[in-house]
């Protein structure tokens, strides 16, 4: 019962520093109702029906904001984190369920002043209590709502991995583990959760699932009233079948041992998924004393999530160099590995509208490679949606070479392109350089910084002399670069790949080519070919062209 028994026990939640939305108290109690009526549908999915709607990162993430915005509006409804369970099975020995530290931090903490600590991992799983009377397995017991729950007897009994005979010790014996998909060479990192914990609850709940029953595992992490000393469990323990216990149990003293641990297991083969690490003292209370929440002998750490859930603050557009507007969710910070994430992209304005995204939104993000944030999914709407109108579809590849009011954003970016390295590679001057110059100089389109002075340059508010003359320099030699980069800089509708398949060739050759004529370069078809021709032609590229042509650029 990870997923409800997590929300009641988050004893340092990263939730509850989190800024309150500012909401009035109806607009609040409207949003926390629509949130945990969701959050009940998916526990009702999950534990009646053996189906995963969300991923389990997901569903934590989700529950912990509804409980932060319960605090915040001091706002609590009818009690539905529990779902409604079948379970009338007492166990024997409650379950606790495991505390979680937020940080490595938090974990030192609590390690300190304890002693005869274990490391184990977290295995990603459904909980089960075994009971063993006289060598027989008599019960297995789901985890319920940790005091009862239901009964799984005859659906372990069909799982190969668990012994139903046993002998010495645990003949008579209580035993608490997790049920988990058998993997083979599974790297947690590199592969996730794969959705483990729900597979193994569905087959539980389907009664008989001989096919996935064969490729469930038992890995017991507690043995309540056991022998004493850890190393006589795990040795009675491992005798008895339960091998992986042993195998996966390790003494620790320090905190950094745990972290180095909770490392290695995240990145190398374990024959399970796992979201942590779990430490634990060997000194625990007689079973007796167990009861829900109150485990405070052991700990977990999670992994942090390789997705986060982020709730959209606003939506932005911006528009291009070749005039395609694009949007952006800016975002509530979120932490993904290393990096503070605000803002996604979202893509087109047609895909934005697909999405159906508005801000208040709750949604999935990831890193992408180079650890770009990804827009995964949205996993919860809010319930009052107000979307930003997008720009008027008036910009587009032949608008904006000239400064003006409703053009910055796409002049800018023209600009910015033209200092890249794919083109003038203007060393150090990006979109704030840009607009510190024009902000200074107003030029009036997009090469009338050529005619920026020496004296200009080292005179421009933010810059200072050194950076200014050095600038001159660089826009001195912009003027011999070849005329494909100029090209490039215009943005004609070519790749760099066509530009230099044409060879040697100035604006003459290329205004007296026909649509036919381009048709020759690689992936150029018909429709690309008109383009081309319209372009070269089109009065806005005339005027710069000819300007270009008076500044004595080469190839004009």
């Amino acid at each position: 019962m990870w997923r409800w028994i997590s929300g009641l026990m988050l004893l340092w939640c990263g939730y509850g520093a989190a800024v309150c939305p500012v909401w009035s108290q109806a607009k609040a109690e409207k949003e926390i109702a629509s949130l945990s009526a969701q959050i009940k549908r998916w526990d009702d999915a999950y534990w009646k029906q053996g189906v995963s709607e969300v991923n389990d990162e997901v569903y934590d993430q989700l529950n912990g904001r509804l409980k932060q915005w319960q605090r915040c509006f001091d706002t609590v409804l009818s009690e539905n984190t529990l779902p409604a369970l079948a379970g009338n099975v007492k166990h024997p020995v409650a379950h606790t369920g495991v505390h979680k530290a937020a940080s490595k931090e938090a974990l030192n903490n609590w390690m300190r002043g304890r002693s005869n600590l274990w490391m184990q991992p977290k295995v990603d799983g459904v909980a089960v209590t075994l009971v063993y009377r006289d060598g027989k397995l008599t019960q297995a017991t789901s985890r319920g709502n940790g005091l009862k729950g239901e009964d799984w007897t005859s659906q372990v009994r069909l799982i190969p991995s668990v012994p139903k005979d046993v002998s010495g010790a645990l003949a008579n014996s209580v035993l608490q583990g997790e049920l988990f998909w058998l993997r083979e060479g599974h790297v947690q990192r590199q592969m996730g959760g794969m959705n483990a914990r729900a597979k193994v609850a569905g087959a539980m709940m389907r009664q008989k699932d001989n096919a996935l029953l064969n490729q469930t595992g038992i890995f017991i992490w507690a043995w309540p009233d056991g022998p004493k000393g850890m190393q006589n469990r795990l040795y009675e323990l491992s005798r008895a079948g339960f091998s992986l216990t042993a195998r996966y149990t390790l003494p620790v003293e320090a905190v950094d041992a745990v972290e180095k641990q909770r490392s290695a297991w995240q990145n190398t083969a374990l024959p399970f998924a796992t979201d942590g690490i779990v430490v634990r003292s060997a000194d625990a209370p007689p079973g007796e004393n167990w009861l829900p929440g109150e485990g405070s002998w052991v700990v977990a750490w999670k992994y942090t999530p390789a997705a986060q859930v982020a709730e959209v603050s606003d939506i932005h557009f911006s528009v291009g160099r070749t005039g395609k507007i694009s949007v952006v969710a800016a975002l509530e910070p979120v932490k993904l590995d290393d990096k503070q994430v605000q803002r996604v992209s979202l893509g087109s304005v047609a895909r934005w509208q697909r999405l159906d995204i508005a801000p208040g939104d709750q949604i999935q993000v990831s890193l992408a490679g180079q650890g770009i944030p990804r827009f995964d999914k949205v996993v919860w709407r809010g319930t009052d949606r107000h979307k930003p109108e997008p720009p008027a579809a008036r910009y587009h590849a032949l608008s904006c070479f000239y400064a003006s009011p409703e053009c910055m954003e796409q002049f800018f970016a023209r600009l910015t392109w033209l200092s890249s390295k794919q083109v003038f590679d203007i060393e150090g001057l990006g979109e704030s350089g840009w607009r510190a110059l024009w902000q200074a100089h107003q030029f009036e389109h997009l090469f009338s910084w050529l005619l920026l002075t020496q004296a200009q340059l080292q005179a421009t508010p933010g810059f200072s002399s050194a950076r200014g003359l050095a600038l001159w320099h660089r826009f001195n030699l912009v003027r011999e670069q070849p005329f494909i980069r100029w090209l490039m800089a215009l943005g004609v509708p070519l790749t760099q790949a066509s530009l230099k398949a044409m060879g040697d060739i100035t604006w003459q050759k290329m205004s007296g080519r026909n649509a036919k004529d381009w048709q020759t370069l690689p992936g150029t078809g018909e429709e690309k070919a008109r383009q081309i021709v319209n372009w070269i032609h089109a009065p806005e590229v005339d005027v710069l062209v000819r300007w270009l042509a008076q500044q004595h650029i080469n190839g004009f």
